[in-house]
């Protein structure tokens, strides 16, 4: 255990700012890659999360592996983008699974300009397909 960081309970590890700390630890096989990811997220620059982030979306743990989507998630939220390897691994996995809400995170919080081309057409898939429910919903409540 390191500066309240337990890898064998996971406790303390959505506080991790240390990426070596992670590497070391990814190297060791720890069981709570995936939450400490989050912290990673959280405290550190996207040059530093996004290519440990991308790591633990392959780890061998679904639970894990879905904590590294969440990651995903909440660094397109604090950096307003993601790196192309990010982007990449949240397009390979879709939309309808454990990539969805880091899809719409990343169509929410990074800029049109910034996105990926897949990204920019999701975007206005979205944005349509949402307009058109606000509508029905007001059309259906009107008659």
């Amino acid at each position: 255990m390191s500066r309240g960081w337990d890898w064998e309970s996971g406790e303390g590890l959505l506080g991790l700012d240390d990426p070596g700390e992670w590497d070391l630890a990814f190297e060791r096989g720890e069981a709570h890659l995936g939450t400490a990811v989050i912290g990673l997220a959280f405290h550190c620059s996207p040059a530093e999360a996004c290519p440990r982030i991308a790591r633990a979306m392959r780890l061998p743990d679904a639970a894990q592996r879905g904590f590294a989507f969440t990651a995903a998630g909440h660094a397109a939220r604090l950096n307003g983008e993601l790196t192309p390897e990010l982007y990449a691994a949240l397009r390979a996995e879709g939309t309808g699974g454990v990539a969805e809400h880091p899809i719409r995170d990343t169509l929410t919080f990074v800029p049109f300009r910034k996105l990926p081309p897949w990204f920019k057409r999701r975007w206005v898939y979205v944005a349509v397909r949402d307009k058109l429910d606000a509508w029905r919903a007001v059309r259906g409540h009107i008659s």
